[in-house]
């Protein structure tokens, strides 16, 4: 009867993380991903240095506001000190998305990482595993051949072109980030 009561308290234990499991797996599955987009329902905020400032002051009040190379007032192209600092707001999450990206890169491609199949065709087609006995990630980039670094760039200068769309963001209900829209959007492509 020993063996009962275990097999009792196991089932019900295993149910319930069953069903504590099962809204995290649903929340994974493909149709979680197909959702409408939001529609903005607060008007655009640009941030102006005074609001910088005080935003400063609340996230760290120790050192509060500091800004060595006074880029607050570094005005873009004439267009405002608010859309400099949609424009600089911007491109620092950018850069710090690039960033992380290029150092996972990075280190999966320096433990040997690599992919299965040839990059490319033909007879004497190039394989994934030949660009990774080039050598170091750098080395790796000048094994490519041409035809690839081009696909690459612009793959990277197509999203780039569709992130900064002003129609494309308007669909997602956004503005361009130096126009009132939110720094580090990226529209769907849906």
């Amino acid at each position: 009867d020993l063996f009962a009561i275990t097999t009792l308290i196991s089932t019900v234990a295993l149910s319930k993380m069953l069903s504590l499991a099962s809204a995290s797996t649903l929340s994974l599955a493909p149709a979680a991903l197909m959702r409408a987009p939001a529609v903005r329902t607060a008007a655009p905020v640009m941030e102006s240095k005074a609001e910088l400032e005080s935003l400063a002051g609340k996230l760290n009040p120790v050192i509060g506001y500091w800004d060595p190379l006074n880029l607050a007032d570094y005005d873009q192209w004439s267009q405002g000190q608010e859309a400099a600092i949609g424009f600089l707001r911007h491109a620092e999450i950018k850069h710090g998305r690039v960033a992380m990206a290029a150092f996972v890169g990075y280190i999966v491609q320096s433990n040997g990482i690599c992919w299965p199949w040839a990059l490319t065709g033909g007879p004497n087609g190039v394989m994934h595993s030949d660009i990774l006995a080039a050598g170091g990630p750098a080395d790796q980039w000048d094994a490519l051949p041409t035809a690839s670094k081009l696909q690459i760039l612009l793959f990277v200068g197509g999203l780039e072109l569709w992130s900064e769309n002003s129609y494309v963001l308007g669909l997602s209900g956004e503005k361009h980030y130096m126009r009132g829209g939110n720094p580090g959007y990226f529209p769907t492509f849906s």
